[in-house]
């Protein structure tokens, strides 16, 4: 059983930073791509950031680039999302998500028809 446990929300004031944890089990942990995304309230969720674990490729999205990191350790099995400079509109409930899936049109494969969701952590970043 695919199974994706987050971790690391909390409240930080802005300019803070925060790391996220997504400890995951049930499938081959370098076969897969596995993402964080991201729902404030009253917005659709959306891709914060996505690593194939097969060659290493990232995916970020443009509103957190130069600010958030994506890594991962093979012997905890565990991606990490570091995140910087963190401003109020990075508030939002953080969901780690994986799929088998590697590549769409040439492009990573990181979107919201990922096939495994954990459990989000809310990350709330005050003025």
């Amino acid at each position: 059983e695919v199974q994706l446990q987050a971790s690391g929300g909390g409240l930080v004031q802005a300019g803070g930073s925060l790391r996220l944890s997504c400890t995951a089990s049930g499938f081959t942990f370098d076969d897969y791509v596995i993402g964080w995304f991201r729902q404030a309230p009253g917005k659709e969720r959306e891709g914060v950031s996505c690593i194939n674990k097969s060659d290493g490729s990232t995916y970020y999205a443009e509103s957190v680039k130069g600010r958030f990191t994506i890594s991962s350790d093979n012997a905890k099995k565990t991606v990490y999302l570091q995140m910087h400079s963190l401003k109020p509109e990075d508030t939002a409930v953080y969901y780690c998500a994986a799929d088998s899936r590697r590549y769409l049109s040439g492009r990573l494969y990181c979107n919201g028809g990922m096939g495994y969701w954990g459990k989000g952590t809310l990350v709330t970043v005050s003025s």
